[in-house]
């Protein structure tokens, strides 16, 4: 059995990613089980956070680690709130914060320029430094009003023609087969039997 610490404190994505990510010859651990680790996301792209939150987690602790990033991004804001998503609306911000402050900003873009779409970037990294990756995106639109309950982050104003529904009105059994943290970690299940020699 092979240890993996997800690097994360957002317990919405930390669900998701066990919920999602089951491997027969994998343990996923938390932060939970380690010292507090601290990860400034100062990266230029949803990669670089990603890689240097798995590369932290590996100095700190000598353990093989996933790290992920991941965001919404709106074409009609020029890509914002980008990987900026979680502090849109200020360092601390809630996610009705941060929704509210974009459905402030497209209030006045007809629905059919509100095209949008979500990111994750996932980096499974080696304590010799050597890595994976893998992305994937869930486009949609971005509605005038929040609905539905379930999910985190912008899920409620984060329309999928496909299915006419957001995504926090999906569930997660829908949620967690289409979404683009499925995609990503689909992407990097398929190449960890060969990174890991299993």
């Amino acid at each position: 059995m092979i240890d993996i610490l997800v690097v994360t404190k957002n317990s919405g994505k930390l669900k998701e990613i066990l919920d999602i990510f089951e491997c027969k010859d994998i343990r996923l651990k938390t932060l939970i089980d380690f010292p507090p680790l601290n990860v400034e996301e100062n990266g230029n792209s949803f990669f670089e956070n990603a890689y240097l939150k798995a590369k932290i987690a590996v100095d700190t602790f000598n353990i093989i680690s996933m790290g992920e990033d991941s965001g919404l991004v709106v074409k009609a804001l020029n890509g914002k709130p980008g990987i900026f998503s979680k502090r849109f609306a200020g360092p601390d911000a809630t996610d009705l914060e941060n929704n509210m402050k974009l459905l402030e900003l497209i209030k006045e873009i007809p629905f059919n320029q509100r095209e949008a779409y979500f990111i994750s970037s996932v980096v499974v990294m080696k304590q010799d430094g050597n890595y994976i990756k893998g992305e994937g995106m869930l486009h949609g639109y971005i509605i005038d009003e929040m609905k539905g309950t379930g999910g985190f982050g912008y899920d409620p104003i984060f329309y999928i023609p496909e299915y006419g529904k957001t995504l926090a009105e999906l569930g997660d059994e829908i949620k967690n087969k289409i979404s683009h943290r499925y995609k990503a970690l689909m992407e990097i299940k398929s190449q960890l039997k060969k990174f890991l020699n299993l």
